[in-house]
């Protein structure tokens, strides 16, 4: 553990902490953000973000399954949950 000092510690990296953090720092203060898991909290990392990167894949699916009501053929739709998964991921990881 170092001594070294702060003008500002910020508890929690979510979208709360990490803009005050980063006004804070913008206006020239010394920040510690603090943070036990990942930068961006819950609705970047394992909520909002993921659940809409899986419902544009659903939505996607869901065209190309009745494209042929719109005088398209297609092949049938088959999910690649592998695939969905790491567009998720590279959506989330920015």
């Amino acid at each position: 553990m170092s001594d070294a000092a702060y003008d500002l510690a910020v508890i929690g990296g979510g979208p709360g902490g990490y803009a005050a953090a980063f006004y804070a720092a913008s206006a020239g203060m010394k920040v510690a953000l603090i943070e036990k898991d990942t930068i961006g909290g819950t609705c970047l990392n394992r909520g909002c973000i993921p659940a809409k990167a899986f419902l544009e894949s659903a939505a996607v699916f869901r065209h190309v399954a009745h494209a042929k009501d719109f005088g398209i053929e297609a092949s049938a739709p088959a999910v690649n949950f592998a695939v969905t998964q790491a567009r998720k991921q590279t959506i989330v990881n920015g």
